[in-house]
């Protein structure tokens, strides 16, 4: 079977309680870099590099919503990885989150 043809599957990422607060966490799964956002409006996930200049977005400014990079400042939605503000254009390629008994899951 090719990787194409294999199924998601929801996979236990991390205590909820673990989460650094109303911030970004960084979290390693597998070789994937993952920044997990702590937002106002719930849990989301991305892969953690910026796509201009693949500086970790955990080491920047997050406001709640929003991820700067610490490298050039480019702003991303946290919530939906679109860019926001130069130099990002593209978005951040995010992974699908869900929160179940306490835990945060990712679809991979």
């Amino acid at each position: 079977m090719t990787a194409a043809m294999r199924e998601k599957t929801w996979t236990d990422l991390m205590a909820v309680a673990d989460l650094e607060p109303g911030d970004a966490t960084p979290v390693t799964l597998g070789r994937r870099e993952l920044a997990v956002y702590d937002t106002v409006d719930g849990i989301y996930v991305s892969y953690a590099r910026c796509t201009h200049g693949a500086a970790n977005l955990c080491d920047g400014y997050f406001d709640g919503r929003h991820i700067e990079c610490p490298l050039h400042q480019g702003l991303f939605d946290a919530r939906t990885g679109q860019p926001k503000a130069a130099p990002a254009r593209l978005p951040l390629r995010m992974i699908a989150a869900r929160v179940v008994d306490g835990r945060v899951q990712v679809l991979i």
